[in-house]
């Protein structure tokens, strides 16, 4: 398996942003869904976006292109929970996709919300796309589900926040740490 991807998502500040690029990250994603408590304006993924530019991969995450739509060209990678035609797609899925042709990811949220880590099913691994796990991933947990499942990569939001949106530089160095270190 190659080096083991890393984003954080919910990035809200340019010293977030700052943090990730130092630590190592390989991805930051900027919210975009209008219920997320980490939404941030087009406007602020626009500047954060050019700030990281060539420095670390960027995602604009919505629930559907609507969201993301004025902000597409501007990142490396759109995430949706619904297929789209774009450049480069990171789908999220809690059921197998009809088709991963198009996908360069899929997420799967193994917490469903709650914040909380679950089993992830059999189909996970046998879709023909990089697998990114997220959902319920912090510090404590991320090295365990790294090794049991494998992924290509894994996702982490409020594993590494000391109240929704913000980001503690503490946690966010012992999640990359013991992801790395798995």
């Amino acid at each position: 398996m190659s080096e083991l991807y890393v984003k954080v998502c919910g990035i809200t500040t340019a010293q977030q942003l700052e943090w990730a690029i130092e630590l190592g990250y390989d991805a930051v994603g900027f919210m975009r869904a209008p219920q997320s408590k980490r939404l941030i304006s087009t406007e602020t993924v626009r500047q954060l976006a050019a700030r990281a530019a060539r420095r670390i991969d960027t995602f604009a995450v919505g629930l559907t292109l609507e969201h993301v739509e004025p902000i597409i060209h501007e990142v490396d990678t759109v995430q949706l929970y619904e297929p789209a035609e774009v450049t480069s797609l990171a789908l999220a899925a809690e059921t197998p996709p009809a088709s991963t042709e198009a996908l360069d990811f899929l997420f799967y949220d193994a917490s469903h919300g709650t914040g909380r880590f679950a089993a992830i099913p059999d189909w996970v691994s046998d879709i023909d796309a990089r697998v990114v796990l997220a959902g319920g991933l912090n510090p404590d947990n991320v090295a365990d589900v790294v090794a049991r499942y494998r992924p290509d990569g894994v996702d982490v939001s409020s594993g590494v926040e000391s109240s929704p949106g913000d980001k503690d530089y503490g946690l966010l160095k012992a999640f990359i740490e013991a992801a790395r270190a798995a």
